[in-house]
């Protein structure tokens, strides 16, 4: 491992911080932390923001805190706004490197070095990891085939332009990363990370990525359904949308996307034997849709909010 620029004390930190809302699955999240394989030089606190109205993941963060071999900061964040959560996280943080992992996942025991080894190779201001679906037997065949749900980065003319807070790394020392915040306003719809790291891109930031950090977040029974991915598609294309509409004329870029959506859902119905093919094209006529819907600015679908939907499907 290439450690990067040290603290003044010789080593490496990494302030690890988890957004959670009601989630009995932290306790596996902390486990898998506590597991990490870190090696002289590198290492790490965890940082947990409770987005809760009541300090519901107190007493579970308390009793786990026992068990890390690190120390463990609770904080109280409420309520029901994930970029309050993850702004929380940035202010608390204290260490060269701030890791957002979410918590509905694990990560493997070398996900750290492999972020902060990244980091250190690319000079990045934010580091990638993946997010490997781990699908029940009882989810469709479809979706187990077409892993409907893992969450990887995109390239664009070989750079990435965008990334995700479920598994990253970021430089608490770069300029890009310092003076950032997640936007308030999207802390219920979601799409708060797409934004802060396409303006940390599009602000001169480097985006590297880690293949082998991995993390796994089990599909749970509620996003087992393709409406789960449909809300989930066309909302991201919302965002999109939105991002676009800030440096271009709407209407054109409404008929590109309306194109594309109009040839992903005529792909569709050609593909209609196959459902794994079939709903990979309806899926993709959808985000387009909805990047038609972000361009004209239409009020962005809450995936976080209301008591019920938050337990069903909210990610942190």
């Amino acid at each position: 491992m290439s450690i990067p620029p040290a603290s003044l004390d010789g080593t490496t930190s990494v302030s690890v911080c988890v957004c959670t809302y009601r989630r009995a699955y932290l306790e596996q999240t902390l486990r898998s932390l506590a597991a990490l394989e870190l090696p002289h030089g590198l290492t790490m606190h965890v940082i947990v923001a409770d987005n809760d109205i009541w300090p519901s993941a107190r007493r579970l963060v308390e009793a786990m805190a026992t068990t890390l071999p690190c120390e463990v900061r609770y904080i109280h964040c409420p309520a029901s706004n994930i970029s309050l959560a993850r702004n929380a996280c940035l202010e608390a943080a204290t260490g060269d490197f701030l890791a957002f992992i979410d918590d509905d996942s694990t990560v493997s025991p070398q996900w750290l070095v492999k972020l902060v080894d990244q980091a250190a190779t690319t000079n990045a201001d934010a580091v990638l990891g993946p997010v490997h679906s781990v699908y029940a037997p009882s989810a469709p065949e479809w979706m187990r085939r077409g892993d409907f749900h893992s969450t990887r980065p995109v390239w664009t003319n070989g750079e990435i332009r965008t990334g995700y807070s479920g598994n990253v790394l970021l430089d608490r020392a770069s300029p890009h990363v310092r003076a950032r915040h997640f936007n308030l306003a999207l802390g219920r719809s979601g799409g708060e990370d797409t934004e802060y790291f396409s303006y940390l891109h599009q602000q001169g930031g480097l985006i590297a990525y880690a293949p082998d950090a991995v993390a796994y977040e089990p599909v749970t029974e509620n996003r087992q359904r393709f409406s789960w991915l449909a809300r989930r598609r066309f909302r991201s294309g919302q965002t999109h949308g939105r991002l676009l509409a800030a440096r271009h004329a709407a209407l054109p870029q409404a008929c590109i996307a309306g194109a594309k959506a109009a040839w992903s859902f005529g792909a569709a119905l050609a593909l209609a034997p196959v459902a794994r093919l079939r709903n990979r094209q309806i899926l993709r006529g959808l985000m387009h849709a909805g990047v038609v819907s972000g361009l004209f600015g239409v009020r962005e679908i809450h995936l976080y909010g209301d008591e019920t939907a938050e337990r069903q499907t909210h990610a942190a």
